[in-house]
């Protein structure tokens, strides 16, 4: 009995030790645009700039913001469920934008976590066992032309 009760005791403390997955996507801005789930909701009026990414001349500096957003990934592919989670987070600054009057949203970089990742090319997000989470950090402004 006293032999059954250890190996109960340390099959248990093995629990504990299980390491959860948390692999990297990254994905491009124009496939987050690109998607269909994206039409009709991204309408236009504001304009979204990776860090390192060239941009219109930006005339006014409206402030910055974070936006993080997770999506359930259990039957999700990891591609997909983080331009689902990224569109959700381009959502939030479109209407943040909206709101300070600001048509772009300028030197967007990944933020999940608050490490901050810039690339002109990717943005990432991170795939767990069960949720798929990601955050985007931007400077909102007015841009000419």
């Amino acid at each position: 009995m006293k032999h059954l009760l250890s190996a109960a005791l340390i099959a248990l403390a093995g629990i504990g030790t299980a390491q959860a997955r948390d692999t990297v996507v990254k994905v491009t801005l124009a496939d987050v645009l690109a998607m269909p789930e994206a039409q009709g909701k991204l309408d236009g009026s504001v304009k979204f700039y990776l860090a390192g990414q060239a941009t219109p001349k930006v005339l006014n500096q409206l402030g910055s913001g974070v936006a993080n957003k997770k999506t359930n990934g259990v039957g999700k592919d990891d591609e997909y469920g983080c331009k689902y989670v990224m569109l959700s987070a381009l959502l939030a600054f479109q209407q943040s934008a909206k709101q300070r009057g600001a048509n772009a949203v300028v030197d967007l970089a990944s933020y999940y976590k608050k490490n901050e990742v810039r690339d002109a090319h990717t943005i990432e997000c991170h795939a767990g066992n069960i949720m798929i989470g990601g955050a985007l950090k931007g400077s909102y402004a007015k841009i000419g032309g």
